[in-house]
């Protein structure tokens, strides 16, 4: 006769027990919070706390989302910083050719007409 100590024990899985804690799992929520207003940051920390929970086997979902917000922030604000160089260049430009000709009329500054008489001194 069998012994209740010799039936067979079910199979470990993976899946975390509500005790258990995922490896990179807080590490993943604070990148996802930091991918808002440090977006390399975010970004990067997002990199590590994935890294760290596929080395133990398990998925984290506020790692993926802070790798993929930090890197659509991070492009956006490349080219915002671009677009107002760009602008500040520009203003720059008009500014100077306009004292050149002490406010009045019009200047050409890189193809673009501008009327001195709209710029503020």
């Amino acid at each position: 006769m069998a012994s209740p100590t010799d039936a067979p024990r079910p199979a470990v899985t993976a899946s975390p027990t509500s005790t258990e804690a995922v490896p990179g799992k807080t590490l993943g929520i604070v990148a996802l919070v930091l991918a808002i207003f440090f977006n390399v940051i975010g970004l990067i920390l997002g990199i590590v706390a994935l890294m760290q929970s596929r080395k133990a086997g398990y998925k984290n979902g506020p790692a993926v989302a802070a790798i993929i917000i930090g890197a659509i922030l991070t492009v956006v604000a490349v080219v915002a910083i671009i677009t107002f160089a760009s602008a500040a260049a520009f203003a720059a430009q008009a500014l100077e050719a306009c004292q050149a000709v002490d406010f009045t009329g019009t200047v050409t500054v890189d193809g673009r007409e501008v009327a001195c008489s709209t710029i503020d001194r």
